[in-house]
């Protein structure tokens, strides 16, 4: 993929096959999320665990987020390992939610978070070399995505 863009298309349109991309994880997410709300209820929760109603907005602010990140980093430098790696957590992202929610596979889910926790980490920190923002944009997600694997761990060993 080339960063050459005409000089009549806006920069922005750029942005639209990231924002489909990540469209796409969280559709698939919220697919097989349907029961989510009574699945997470039934669980033996750890203390620190947050009420459901929570998921939903950091997510859609996450996605966005994660989108510009990939984004910025390919206006930057165009198509890298960096976005390669941006592309692999995303996948990740998308295995997660039908391994713990539709399959109830919560070993696996962890298996799952524990190594896109690595390649979210792994990307933000090579964005860095070419967009500090795109960079500082993914360190909300690399937070969650850590609180969400000790939450998924606490799961684990509570079930």
């Amino acid at each position: 993929m080339s960063t050459a863009v005409s000089a009549r298309t806006p920069a922005w349109l750029g942005l639209l096959p990231f924002l489909v991309a990540v469209a796409v994880v969280a559709a698939v997410g919220g697919l097989a999320a349907g029961s989510a709300g009574q699945t997470y209820a039934a669980l033996e929760l750890p203390p620190f665990a947050p009420p459901s109603w929570l998921f939903g907005p950091v997510w859609t602010v996450l996605y966005v987020m994660i989108a510009v990140a990939g984004w910025l980093t390919w206006r930057a430098s165009g198509w890298s390992l960096a976005l390669t790696l941006w592309s692999a957590q995303l996948v990740l992202n998308l295995l997660w939610t039908p391994l713990f929610f539709a399959a109830d596979l919560y070993v696996w889910a962890l298996l799952d978070i524990v190594v896109l926790l690595a390649l979210v980490a792994w990307t933000a920190s090579l964005f860095r070399r070419t967009s500090p923002v795109a960079a500082a944009l993914m360190v909300p997600y690399l937070l969650w995505v850590g609180f969400a694997t000790a939450l998924n761990a606490a799961i684990v060993v509570l079930n």
